[in-house]
């Protein structure tokens, strides 16, 4: 029989993130520290909106860019928030999720050997993604010493004639790693000086703890070269919604828009009238929500130096990403042994990135309880390892 598949997917991995995952839902007393997902219920004012449009009977298509008043309220948030500019006929389209909003983005820019920049380690779709589309990624290796931040040295080294996108992945998953004002204006006159587009991935852009998010389309010169890619999840608790949006110029918006049509048609009508209620009045949940996670943030950050556990300060996001070269193991041995004999699941850092060996993801998108009990066990299982060096 003639091969059914692609010679393209067969050569992309499965995540790496899901493997122990699988293993946790059978293990028990296991606790697991590895899903991206915050552990706050959606705010019960939005799930009201969502229930509130199903009993109106809200139920059909929305314009596949989506909901008038949705588009609206992501651009007075935006404006609101980072002071960025937007028209919500021209420059706005809802998508499922931001990761949908990244995989149309990549298919409508990209032509056969194009170049991608993925800084890494980072979120595990932009390579596939950018393979699927035609792309050729070409990796960028974020380094420890400069907190995971891009520099403009490691950028200009890596652009050739064929680079057209940089993907900019920050607040970082899964290192917690930002970049200030400053970083970004040294990254954008390089971008500027090659003639390059932009990936600015920014659905952590509430999740920030250090300063507030700039985003690289503020910057002067930008917008026109940049693809904002944004969503609910993470900042309002709507990861089951699958609610994204993108925000770009319009010769490029126009190209995604037409994909989206024929792909998904729309994004789902009932999140989409949630979301409008999140935007508009979800601000205080945000801020909550902020500050819980930083209360966990600062709290792994303490255990790790009580145990000895290298970690630079993750100032975005919700990941820490701790080192555990001391130990000689890889980052999947690790992270194996730590779920078998203490029945923590954390990722390895492999997952997003060769770079990432010797590294470990852990989420604090868990209750100071839960991580209480991991960190302990996590300590335990350290120490053993030490005495038998």
């Amino acid at each position: 029989m003639r091969n059914p598949l692609s010679d393209t997917i067969v050569t992309i991995k499965p995540s790496g993130i899901r493997k122990f995952f699988d293993i946790v839902t059978e293990m028990k007393d296991a606790i697991s520290l590895g899903v991206g997902e915050p552990d706050f219920a959606t705010p019960w004012h939005i799930r009201d909106e969502g229930i509130y449009s199903l009993e109106k009977g809200r139920t059909f298509y929305t314009s596949n860019a989506g909901l008038k008043e949705m588009k609206t309220e992501i651009c007075h948030y935006l404006k609101r928030r980072y002071g960025l500019e937007y028209h919500p006929d021209t420059e706005i389209l809802v998508t499922v999720g931001g990761s949908e909003a990244i995989d149309i983005m990549f298919r409508a820019m990209l032509n056969p050997g194009d170049e991608v920049l993925i800084p890494q380690p980072s979120y595990v779709s932009y390579l596939p993604c950018a393979v699927l589309a035609g792309g050729k990624p070409v990796v960028i290796n974020l380094k420890a010493e400069n907190e995971f931040r891009l520099t403009k040295e490691e950028l200009e080294a890596a652009i050739t004639p064929k680079t057209k996108i940089l993907v900019l992945p920050f607040p970082n998953n899964p290192t917690g790693a930002i970049m200030e004002r400053s970083d970004l204006e040294a990254i954008a006159e390089v971008v500027k000086k090659h003639d390059l587009f932009v990936l600015s991935d920014e659905i952590y852009s509430e999740l920030t703890y250090l300063e507030h998010h700039v985003s690289i389309a503020s910057l002067p010169g930008m917008k026109e070269r940049t693809v904002v890619v944004n969503g609910l999840s993470k900042s309002h608790a709507m990861t089951g919604w699958r609610i994204g949006y993108a925000c770009a110029p319009k010769i490029i918006l126009e190209q995604m828009l037409k994909i989206h049509q024929y792909a998904i048609m729309c994004a789902p009508t009932t999140s989409q009238y949630a979301a409008v209620d999140a935007l508009k009045n979800g601000d205080e949940d945000v801020a909550m929500m902020r500050e819980e996670y930083n209360g966990r943030r600062r709290y792994l950050m303490h255990r790790f130096r009580e145990m000895g556990l290298d970690c630079f300060e993750p100032y975005g996001a919700f990941y820490t990403f701790p080192c555990i070269k001391e130990f000689g193991m890889t980052s999947e041995d690790f992270a194996t042994k730590l779920l078998m004999e203490e029945k923590v699941a954390v990722v390895p850092g492999t997952a997003f990135g060769d770079c990432g060996e010797g590294f470990l993801r852990i989420s604090y998108a868990y209750s100071l309880e839960n991580l209480k009990e991991a960190l302990g066990r996590i300590e335990r299982f350290i120490t053993r390892l030490r005495q038998e060096k």
